[in-house]
């Protein structure tokens, strides 16, 4: 066999393998037809621990990927130092018991090789320090011939353990972002609460459903007025689920503009559109192995609803610009304050859509409804809030508090009274805290019952005062006098909010 057969028959054991060890005892396998090799390793020299790493071992039974260091005497670590510094790249050849650097002296016996001659052949990148490959006879003895042999494969061995430590690297790093990820969703739990506050009392039927529901993968809608909680259930379903180890990925419908629904949702491909500079993985994408959480879903445009539906039918997704179809694994978690079955009746929301996520609806509970959970939720937030706004302790309520907090009606919710306890806390920081400025009308009397009518949303409101502004304009939106000069609106936003009210277009 010729030089250039060798260094090629050499080469494609040496690479082509991805396990180190591997490809170690492929080489040796074949070596040993040429020469009297019985054991090949790899090492490092670990200046800051002062030893020799070996990373992976060859012999003729097989091989394995290893991590022994071998602790060095000051005049072995002296010794390796020296050849480093100059450089001494060629292949040496030792012979026990003859010659042999106090280094290899160290290592041979801390790991009990008997051997009669050995070749060195220290691996550099230019002027940087790899490692070295060690070959050794334990009964014959190397000849000059086969060390120049050996000197072909400098540079192979030099790729081969380049890529082995920046593949180890890789690994390294992304246990460690495993690790934090674990870290940062276990203080984002604990931030937003473990512990549902009411779970055994107003929201005991809720939490129930939870339980059912939480270790399938069925589709959940949630429903309920804004600031009942429903982001809470949704996180409580998620972390109660067999999917709590993935990512959990939350997407308000109504915040997303519609001109970047589908890049926000499904991603987009390079060049997809412009200002599309790089790929990017959509939300749905993201949440592949763990749960999607769709809120305020009664505000997603007809055409995304569209898309949608194919979602949740046949859970694969196509990129914005590309042809790839991507499959997912993904449970649906949805949540409005909105009338869904109102919309589907006024051609608003998808039939079909509806009811591929209405599959299991849990409903929230306004924070009227349950009364006997106030007194736990305002202490609740009172302890949150003080550390938030880094009080010396914790205000106490006044005696008659708990009065007040319970007769009110709560149109807000439990919003509502997070912020009610925030404010209190910044007017009077040190106690007690009293809430005088709360309407005293309790949700127990009449009066409550005509505050209900009373109280709209912000969409009802929105949608009464646009048309009392068509009714002055005869339905005329541009121009000189139109509605969207009187309302201070650019036309195509006050369509656009129209659209998603209900509102019909059209002069009278």
């Amino acid at each position: 066999m010729d030089k250039n057969q060798f260094f090629r028959e050499a080469t494609l054991r040496i690479c082509g393998n991805l396990e180190i060890e591997q490809a170690l005892h492929s080489v040796l396998q074949f070596l040993r037809e040429e020469m009297p090799v019985d054991r090949m390793s790899l090492q490092l020299y670990e200046k800051r621990l002062k030893a020799v790493r070996t990373i992976a071992m060859a012999s003729p039974d097989g091989a394995k990927e290893v991590d022994f260091l071998t602790p060095l005497s000051r005049e072995a670590q002296h010794q390796i130092e020296e050849r480093i510094r100059l450089q001494q790249a060629q292949p040496h050849l030792y012979l026990v018991n003859d010659h042999t650097p106090r280094i290899y002296q160290e290592m041979f016996r801390f790991h009990g090789i008997a051997a009669s001659s050995f070749i060195v052949l220290p691996l550099n990148v230019g002027e940087r320090y790899v490692g070295s490959l060690t070959l050794i006879s334990e009964n014959e003895v190397f000849s000059q011939e086969q060390v120049d042999w050996i000197a072909l494969l400098k540079e192979p061995f030099v790729i081969a353990l380049s890529n082995t430590l920046r593949y180890h690297e890789v690994v390294r790093l992304k246990n460690l972002l495993k690790d934090d990820n674990r870290y940062l969703f276990q203080e984002i739990r604990h931030l937003t609460g473990d512990e549902i506050i009411g779970a055994n009392f107003g929201l005991k039927e809720v939490m129930n459903q939870v339980q059912r529901v939480a270790a399938l993968d069925s589709p959940v809608l949630l429903l309920g007025e804004t600031g009942a909680g429903k982001d809470v259930i949704a996180n409580a379903i998620h972390y109660s689920s067999t999917r709590k180890d993935g990512p959990f990925v939350k997407v308000n419908c109504g915040a997303i503009p519609d001109s970047l629904i589908d890049s926000e949702l499904f991603g987009h491909e390079k060049g997809a559109f412009t200002g599309a500079l790089t790929q990017k993985r959509g939300r749905f994408e993201r949440a592949d192995k763990g749960t999607i959480f769709l809120d305020e879903i009664g505000e997603l445009p007809l055409q995304a609803q569209s898309r949608l539906l194919r979602v949740l039918q046949h859970k694969e997704i196509e990129r914005v610009g590309g042809s790839k179809t991507i499959h997912l694994d993904i449970r649906f978690i949805a949540a409005t304050n909105r009338d869904l079955q109102e919309m589907v009746r006024n051609n608003q929301f998808r039939e079909d859509l509806f009811f591929r996520l209405s599959v299991f609806p849990i409903r929230i509970p306004p924070l009227r409804e349950r009364v006997a959970d106030i007194p736990a939720l305002a202490q609740y937030f009172i302890s949150k809030k003080s550390r938030e706004l880094k009080l010396p302790g914790t205000p106490h309520l006044a005696a008659d508090a708990v009065d007040r907090l319970t007769a009110y009606h709560w149109p807000g919710n439990v919003r509502e009274l997070e912020n009610v306890v925030e404010r209190a806390l910044i007017l009077n920081p040190e106690g007690p805290l009293r809430f005088d400025d709360l309407l005293q009308t309790s949700v127990h009397t009449p009066a409550a019952h005509a505050a209900d009518e009373e109280w709209r949303t912000l969409d009802a409101m929105t949608a009464d005062y646009i048309r009392r502004v068509l009714s002055k304009t005869n339905g005329r939106i541009n121009g000189k006098g139109g509605a969207a000069e009187i309302l201070g609106i650019h036309p195509n936003t006050l369509r656009h909010r129209m659209r998603k009210l209900g509102i019909v277009f059209g002069r009278k």
